[in-house]
């Protein structure tokens, strides 16, 4: 749909060609689809609640793992929904508010992300390199601030990120090449200038992703520093080994999302940044409690614990 203004038709609604127009093939992206989803909301809500309901897990590290488990919880569920909907159905339409809902609510998680893996780079560095201290300095107070921290950080860049996509004026054909309202498919419809937009969004992206890979790099320095000081291979080991989850995680997220956004919008293929988006919309929160879960003797032992607590006896 699109309404006439002046000389120019300005679009009301968007169709969103999802990754494909075979209708064998929708079917079966649907059932991977659905499958991927299923799993990934049951692995991050059984590490939720694992670390709700075990003592053991009520530290500042599993309080900060739960916390990034509930963001993916909500993660995929912003996109995979709307996914199975266009694999499914012949209307693959989607309003301009609802294009804006979608992208406003995309970048409330992925923003809150980028905050929440640098607070539990900070939690490592704390616990690596003042481990005597560790429980004072990472009180209960001072992580629930910095996850509420994270979540308004998140909402704001969100706010100033969607509020500037939407300032732009889209005209000529209203189909995205995509599964899913984001702002390089959007850009290539713009029938305004988008020299002021992409500055604004290079400020509230870059200050975003950069100062939090800094917080990270500063933590990880330290931390290297310290381990480095550590005299047997055992205690370097052990020390790195509480890292490697959080590490795992900051490239595969950060990976992605430079992909995405670190080039000019004249150099975007749409193919290759489906392929990025998939990755962190999709298989990143699924990743995430597996690698935090399957190497992790305090979790595999709350799992077990709780799965014998709801057997039913003989």
């Amino acid at each position: 749909m699109s309404v006439e203004k002046g000389n120019q038709t300005t679009l009301t609604e968007f169709i969103l060609l999802g990754f494909s127009a075979d209708p064998q093939m929708q079917l079966v992206f649907f059932g991977a689809f659905l499958a991927l989803y299923l799993v990934t909301l049951a692995g991050n809500m059984t590490l939720v609640i694992l670390i709700r309901i075990d003592s053991r897990l009520h530290t500042p590290m599993y309080f900060f793992i739960g916390s990034l488990s509930f963001l993916d919880f909500w993660y995929t569920s912003v996109y995979t929904p709307k996914i199975l909907a266009t694999c499914i159905s012949e209307d693959k339409r989607i309003s301009l508010a609802g294009c804006g809902a979608q992208l406003f609510f995309s970048c409330v998680v992925a923003y809150t992300e980028c905050y929440l893996l640098a607070a539990m780079a900070y939690d490592r560095y704390v616990a690596i390199c003042n481990p005597l201290l560790y429980s004072a300095a990472m009180s209960r107070s001072l992580c629930v601030g910095l996850v509420a921290g994270s979540y308004i950080g998140g909402f704001l860049n969100a706010i100033a990120h969607t509020a500037n996509t939407f300032r732009l004026k889209f005209c000529g054909k209203n189909i995205i090449d995509h599964f899913f309202c984001d702002a390089p498919p959007l850009v290539k419809m713009s029938c305004t200038d988008t020299q002021v937009y992409e500055k604004v969004l290079l400020g509230v992206v870059g200050f975003t992703v950069l100062s939090s890979i800094l917080a990270i790099l500063i933590s990880y320095f330290n931390i290297l520093l310290a381990i480095l000081r550590i005299r047997s291979a055992s205690g370097r080991w052990k020390a790195f080994s509480t890292c490697a989850s959080h590490m795992i995680s900051v490239m595969l997220f950060y990976g992605s999302l430079l992909f995405m956004y670190s080039r000019p919008s004249s150099t975007y293929s749409l193919e290759k940044d489906k392929l990025a988006a998939l990755f962190y919309t999709v298989v990143n929160p699924l990743l995430n409690p597996m690698i935090y879960s399957f190497r992790n003797k305090d979790v595999k032992e709350a799992f077990r614990k709780a799965i014998q607590s709801i057997k039913v006896p003989r």
